[in-house]
């Protein structure tokens, strides 16, 4: 529309559609469908199954690796070629699993619709589809119903609607035909309702104003749409170290091949030495096993009550340098509680209250008895306000069914948002209970310990006082009052007698402060981003040790790109922000260069949760939308389980990092040893025996470091730095000296036991192949050594390391070795072999020791 519809009177909006407040007719509506299309949320193009599979094989890793299997083809050595083959695909069907469970955010949206709607046409009330509804149309609606589109209230009686999905407000607001300021937050609309949102109790007739992408759910959809997957810092990493690495390869074998040719080599020799090269560079196993290693933390979270939709996200959590959290659910419990009673300057802390229920004064039994009998709700069903009334008094040791019983209501007046109170008869009294501004302007006394007294200006400022002062400890504040002896419910409109107040709030979990402690210690800053009221912001925020300072949503929206990114490294909380506040917080932060977490569980926090690094969403007060735009899903709703996550997705990282540093150092000694000997005319590690070498100590073994324990003090250091990322100056370091170390010393084994021979024979190939075997494994220990991780705490990588040493001894003494070139190795070989490992062990410690010192 031209202009807000919350900012005009109902009879304009109507004037301005073109619209009759007893509907539109069949004809005008079919019109209308037709300019304006359907009532529905646009689907989103998606890639086909297949395209997805194909789109695993776009990486010059693979690339390089079928090139490698195509060479092996043709130089007739169909093994090589069948165990690259198998790697391939392996990596493939592990990658398309994850795709194919990927992004289903606009599918959700389409669901939350209303499959149908009550509408006038040709002045009768009628059932349609909502995808038929137009601009225009007048929808009635009551206690149930979901709103159909976004409408502008005509009527409104005793109506609440649940917009948690959209505000994150954490109980129902109660809607009206009033108008309010054009720049008034979605929260405060007290005139609109929303497409998708719940009517939780009265009913209601609206003009449409918007429908399908129009509407606020269809803003959210275009959004979601127009944003890009977000990648993980492991993810650009993998991806840079394969572009280096085939690069590398290609560069490598164009020197390689032209060299061994004019030496004399032949053709299929230097063939198979360009295979066995690349063989030797790739980390094939890599992507299978980081895969595994996330999916293994998945396993582990989930346990924890953190649900991994996206594998990478596993470890993009220990670059998390900010966390944006909700409150309602979150940090707090995601349910009213009366936690304060006030009866005449007499408080009645219920959430430290020691004393036995029974103890109740007559003033707290008949204040707990009008929140039990001036209620329409159970324990089990109905206003979250009201049950927490009933949950007050079950907990004060009052039989909720044996007072009702005892009091039957004869008469009543329903809650109605112009009204702000509820009155009830019963036989000789009259119960209300509301707002304390209306409830205490219709009394004229108040119970004290000695009866009824006048209430005074004096007494009344108290009471102000106290409602205030609740109300800046975040409490949602109900007067209770009552009447003798009311003819009926008309009474009840004057001559009360005021009870006392109750003080309520969605309280903050208990183990939430020491979280958010935990958090902050590890280097995260913790902010709080809530639909919530100032007020009410603050107060919660305070509890859990945020700062005081408070920005609103209508600051945010006057402020440039420039004075946000300025301002939201200094506040903590965020008060009565809307989908777009969100999504600027966000990217403010993302701009000064933070890793933020976003947490969320409403179709509003959907475009947030998917620009944000990880998207948290909630599992059991969480939209679809909201889990489908997420990385992880907290099952519990808890923050605490955040803490946990990062601390899991940290240990993850480190556990990652060993395997990254142990296979890049074995590769680039493999490469090493292979070209240099190759300069020789020696071909000393054919491909077979290298994929063996890297399917042995990367595979198991690699896969077990994924259980390694976290270190004691994953918690205790700063955010990495996902600039400096894995392939850092620790793993170069490693890299340039236990390559040196291994290089060296096969060289001369290769040398000592060719004693002179023109080719390679049996006895040294397999003299090399196994010692480097070893070797890796023992390379293996020393980087977790680095990490301060103990030898034997992993049985899992003590099980992997005897099934990898076993299979080797398989290739040497059973028939296996006709495959891959070996011979059976005598006593005295296995003594030369231990040699070798005693020589480089030294050599490795001492390279570990100097990374360890120089950059820990």
């Amino acid at each position: 529309m031209a202009a807000s519809p919350h900012e005009r009177p109902p009879e304009h909006i109507l004037e301005d559609l073109d619209a009759n407040p007893d509907g539109l007719t069949s004809e005008e509506a079919r019109r209308r469908l037709e300019t304006y299309g359907e009532n529905d949320i646009v689907r989103g193009g998606g890639r086909s199954p297949a395209e997805i599979f194909i789109a695993q094989f776009d990486s010059v890793l693979i690339w390089v690796l079928i090139a490698a299997a195509a060479l092996s083809i043709w130089a007739g050595n169909a093994v090589d070629a069948i165990l690259i083959a198998i790697i391939v695909v392996a990596n493939g069907i592990f990658g398309f699993i994850q795709d194919f469970r990927a992004e289903r955010s606009l599918e959700a949206l389409r669901e939350l619709a209303a499959p149908t709607a009550t509408v006038r046409r040709d002045g009768d009330t009628r059932e349609i589809a909502a995808t038929e509804l137009i601009p225009g149309d007048v929808v009635v609606f009551r206690g149930g119903d979901v709103v159909p589109a976004d409408a502008r209230l005509l009527e409104a009686s005793d109506l609440e609607v649940d917009e948690a999905a959209l505000t994150g407000e954490s109980v129902p607001v109660s809607k009206s035909t009033a108008t309010v300021e054009s720049e008034a937050p979605l929260a405060e609309r007290e005139g609109m309702v929303y497409k998708g949102t719940n009517v939780t109790r009265g009913k209601g007739r609206a003009v449409v104003t918007d429908t399908g992408m129009e509407t606020a759910v269809g803003a959210i959809a275009h959004e979601l749409a127009g944003t890009e997957e977000t990648r993980t810092p492991l993810q650009d990493e993998l991806d840079q170290l394969g572009r280096t690495l085939g690069l590398g390869v290609l560069v490598l074998s164009a020197l390689v091949a032209p060299l061994l040719l004019f030496r004399g080599t032949s053709a299929l020799q230097a063939a198979l030495t360009a295979v066995s090269l690349a063989v030797a560079a790739i980390p094939e196993g890599l992507p299978a096993v980081v895969t595994l290693t996330l999916a293994l933390g998945v396993r582990r979270m989930s346990a924890e009550n953190a649900l991994v939709r996206r594998l990478p996200a596993v470890e993009a959590l220990g670059a998390v340098d900010v966390v944006c959290t909700d409150k309602t659910g979150t940090l707090t419990k995601g349910q009213m509680t009366v936690s304060k009673l006030w009866l005449n300057d007499a408080v009645v802390d219920l959430e430290s209250a020691t004393d036995e229920p029974t103890t109740r004064s007559d003033r707290e039994d008949l204040l707990l008895e009008i929140g039990v009998c001036c209620n329409d709700s159970t324990l089990e069903d109905g206003d979250p306000t009201e049950q927490a009334l009933l949950e007050a008094a079950a907990n004060r040791g009052i039989d909720i069914e044996k007072r009702r019983a005892e009091k039957p209501r004869t008469d009543e007046i329903p809650f109605s948002s112009e009204r702000k109170w509820m009155g009830t008869v019963h036989d000789d009294v009259g119960y209300v209970k509301g707002a304390p501004e209306v409830v205490v302007e219709n009394c004229d006394r108040i119970l004290t310990d000695d009866g009824p007294v006048e209430l005074t200006d004096d007494r009344r400022a108290r009471i102000e006082e106290t409602v205030q002062a609740f109300g800046d400890d975040a409490l949602r504040v109900l007067a209770m009052a009552y009447r003798d002896e009311p003819a009926d419910a008309d009474d009840l409109n004057d001559g009360l007698t005021f009870v006392g107040l109750s003080g309520m709030i969605d309280p903050p979990r208990t183990e939430v402060a020491d979280a958010i402690a935990a958090t902050i210690r590890a280097g995260i800053d913790v902010k709080m981003v809530t639909g919530d009221n100032v007020r009410t912001a603050r107060a919660i925020g305070e509890s859990l040790g945020f700062g005081s300072a408070v920005l609103e949503g209508r600051e945010i929206e006057r402020m440039d790109e420039q004075t946000l990114r300025e301002r939201v490294a200094s506040v903590d909380v965020f008060a009565r922000t809307s989908p777009e506040h969100k999504v600027r917080i966000l990217r403010a932060l993302q701009d000064r260069g933070h890793d933020v977490a976003m947490t969320g569980d409403g179709v509003n926090d959907a475009p947030a949760l998917k620009n944000a690094d990880i998207g948290v969403a909630m599992g059991i007060r969480g939209t679809d939308v909201a889990r489908q735009a997420s990385d992880m899903v907290l099952l519990d709703d808890n923050y605490a389980t955040i803490e946990r996550a990062i601390e899991r997705g940290r240990a993850i990282f480190d556990n990652i990092w060993k395997f990254v540093a142990y296979l890049l150092t074995a590769n680039v000694a493999e490469v090493a040893i292979v070209f240099i000997a190759s300069l020789y005319g020696y071909l000393i590690l054919p491909a077979v025996q290298l994929l063996w070498i890297n399917l042995l100590t990367d595979g198991l073994p690699a896969l077990a470091l994924g259980a390694d324990p976290a270190s004691g003090d994953v918690m205790d250091r700063p955010p990495r730095d996902r600039d400096q990322g894995i392939i850092g100056r620790q793993i170069l370091t490693l890299i340039a000296g236990i390559g040196t170390v291994t290089t060296v010393v096969l060289l001369a084994l290769m040398f000592y036991t060719l004693e002179g021979a023109a080719s390679v024979t049996p006895y040294t190939m397999t003299m090399v192949f196994t010692s480097f075997v070893f070797l890796e494994l023992v390379g293996l220990y020393v980087i977790r050594w680095l990490h301060e991780t103990p030898a034997l705490s992993n049985p899992w990588l003590t099980v992997a390391v005897a099934m990898s040493i076993a299979l080797q001894l398989a290739v040497l003494y059973t028939p296996l070795n006709q495959y891959f070139g070996t011979i059976p190795l005598e006593l005295a070989d296995w003594g030369l072999i231990a040699v070798v490992l005693a020589v480089c062990l030294p050599g490795y410690l001492a390279v570990a020791a100097f990374v360890k010192r120089r950059h820990r």
